[in-house]
């Protein structure tokens, strides 16, 4: 692992810390930023989340799908966590928390604005930095690409539709043509385009190449993300600090909540632990690079619900570290793949 993976949380703290003093110092240059948009996409955000989402797409191999069918009980669990459970959780903790138990501290606009940010959070499972997880657990990299293509495939299908059932049920209403637009501009094209390059590159001593000189772009698109976020938040920020404490904490809770739910159901499915261990990571991460640029496309620049995802970002690395820490101390828990499948073989017999 690289020295940005390593200190990532340290770099996207510095970011932020930047992003804020720059934003306080030069207002006009963020408020041009933020006005470059067509369609209600911030063109200066689209290009940076591009840079993050295409290397990571090119890694997506597709066909390798087909193995999770070979032994379909941690697919089952992943897909069951991701699309059936962590968005509504996720939406629960958000209003339980903005609506309720906060209502004191935070005005009731910002409130409804910080609970799509979460939304837009739960409804998108890692692709991008769940390879950086599973690498940690040691797990099993043929079935982490499958679980994450998987995963794509139906985000391509099932994010607009229930980000858009979940935000209206919240009494937030939903433009359907921006979030339509922003899910295929941010997963459909970038799939599709990493699909493409690996066609074209063929060889995997090439893609694995060409996959090493885009890890910086990647890196670039993440910091750059961050930065230009937070200097357009810069105002709220200063003007109300605590409330990045008041929604990391239902953040907080989400991963924790999904991550242990996720593991010990496949502990109790009886898979191997390099396959629950980056399949719990999937389902506790977050897509925040989706997430960011549809609360950007949906809501402005400037908005609460774009200052949430971004917290998600600042929540999620820390926590996660000490969740594979976790998932490591376990291992002795699981039993290896090897023996599942000489259980497995033993029963057909």
């Amino acid at each position: 692992m690289g020295t940005f993976e390593r200190y990532l949380s340290v770099w996207v703290g510095l970011a932020m810390a930047l992003g804020v003093g720059a934003g306080l110092l030069q207002p006009g240059l963020f408020q041009f930023i933020g006005d470059l948009q067509i369609g209600g996409i911030n063109l200066v955000i689209a290009v940076l989340i591009w840079l993050m989402i295409y290397p990571m797409m090119v890694q997506v191999e597709f066909t390798e799908v087909r193995n999770c069918f070979v032994k379909p009980k941690g697919l089952i669990v992943t897909l069951a966590m991701n699309w059936l459970v962590k968005p509504f959780t996720m939406a629960a903790l958000a209003v339980l928390f903005m609506r309720h138990l906060f209502a004191p501290f935070i005005p009731a606009e910002l409130a409804d604005q910080y609970i799509a940010g979460m939304i837009l959070l739960g409804v998108a499972p890692c692709t991008a930095m769940v390879f950086v997880w599973s690498y940690l657990t040691k797990g099993n990299a043929s079935y982490t690409v499958a679980q994450v293509a998987t995963n794509d495939l139906i985000m391509i299908f099932a994010f607009a539709p229930i980000a858009a059932f979940l935000l209206d049920v919240s009494n937030i209403i939903v433009p359907w043509d921006v979030l339509l637009v922003s899910t295929a501009l941010f997963v459909a094209l970038p799939l599709g385009a990493g699909w493409l390059t690996r066609i074209a590159l063929k060889d995997k001593e090439h893609l694995s190449s060409f996959s090493a000189g885009m890890k910086p772009f990647s890196i670039a698109g993440l910091v750059g993300t961050v930065f230009i976020l937070f200097g357009l938040q810069a105002n709220n920020i200063i003007a109300s600090p605590a409330d990045i404490v008041l929604i990391a904490i239902p953040l907080l809770i989400q991963t924790v909540l999904i991550f242990y739910v996720t593991y010990f159901w496949m502990k109790k499915w009886r898979q191997p632990h390099n396959v629950a261990a980056p399949g719990a990571m999937i389902g506790a991460s977050n897509f925040f690079e989706l997430a960011v640029a549809v609360a950007i496309s949906l809501f402005g620049v400037t908005s609460g619900a774009a200052l949430a995802t971004i917290v998600g970002v600042l929540v999620e690395v820390p926590v996660m570290l000490a969740l594979v820490s976790y998932a490591n101390r376990t291992r002795g828990q699981f039993s290896s793949d090897d023996q599942v499948s000489a259980s497995t073989a033993h029963s057909k017999t």
